[in-house]
């Protein structure tokens, strides 16, 4: 009998900080998908957020395969553009080139997407594109579902619930994925930035996430590829 509980993390923008991160992952066993901007890799900078001054550097191109041993990376376009503001041709581009350079880097084929900015990043008709016109199999968006359905839309996928946005409705839902003991296949898909642990010392908050989730004999932990081909082999 398979699992029937599945969780995994989504984390973007490649960023100096997913070292700690990774640790706090590894320490509880715990995988995520990492979506990276390829021409951005290296590159030095910061963020102000909420009057705090907060690093932004990029993870330098030739560590990326030793840093995300272990979990994914995914694609997260070239240079980090809104899509739904771009030609078809340069959609394409944004992610198709970054996959294959990503691939590259990482020495395996790089399957997965997450869109860049926020706000309204992403529609249908740049969705079809990824799925047409690229080798993605799969694009996170950044509209939270709130529950753990199986979705069958994959290029216009909506996350359970981000890690720092709402940290009393994640708790919620962390008990309620824990708790549940239905036959429904249920996915908790938790995304975000390492760097939003920065902003308000959340670094405590994530390590009782995942001590919370971890260690579960009914909980297949995994990164996205491996979450949705599960879903796929289990539904056929």
């Amino acid at each position: 009998m398979g699992y029937k509980k599945i969780l995994t993390f989504s984390f973007d923008d490649g960023i100096t900080q997913d070292e700690r991160f990774i640790n706090i992952l590894n320490k509880y066993g715990l995988k995520c998908t990492f979506n990276l901007n390829s021409e951005l890799l290296g590159k030095e900078g910061y963020l102000t957020i909420q009057g705090k001054k907060i690093n932004h550097t990029k993870i330098a191109p030739e560590l990326i395969k030793d840093i995300y041993k272990g979990h994914e990376v995914a694609s997260h376009t070239l240079t980090h553009p809104n899509l739904t503001t771009l030609s078809p041709e340069e959609v394409v581009r944004q992610v198709e080139n970054d996959r294959s350079k990503l691939s590259e880097l990482v020495g395996y084929e790089v399957q997965g997407f997450a869109y860049p900015c926020g706000g309204i990043n992403s529609n249908r008709a740049v969705a079809d594109l990824i799925k047409n016109k690229t080798s993605v199999k799969y694009a996170r968006t950044i509209v939270h579902s709130y529950n753990f359905d199986v979705q069958k839309d994959l290029f216009l996928f909506k996350p359970t619930a981000s890690l720092t946005k709402n940290k009393v409705k994640l708790l919620e839902l962390c008990d309620e994925f824990l708790n549940s003991s239905s036959d429904k296949l249920q996915l908790f898909y938790i995304w975000g930035h390492s760097y939003e642990l920065d902003v308000e010392d959340d670094w405590d908050f994530f390590e009782e996430v995942c001590r919370k989730l971890a260690g579960r004999e009914d909980i297949y932990y995994c990164t996205n590829t491996e979450a949705f081909e599960y879903i796929k082999n289990l539904i056929k």
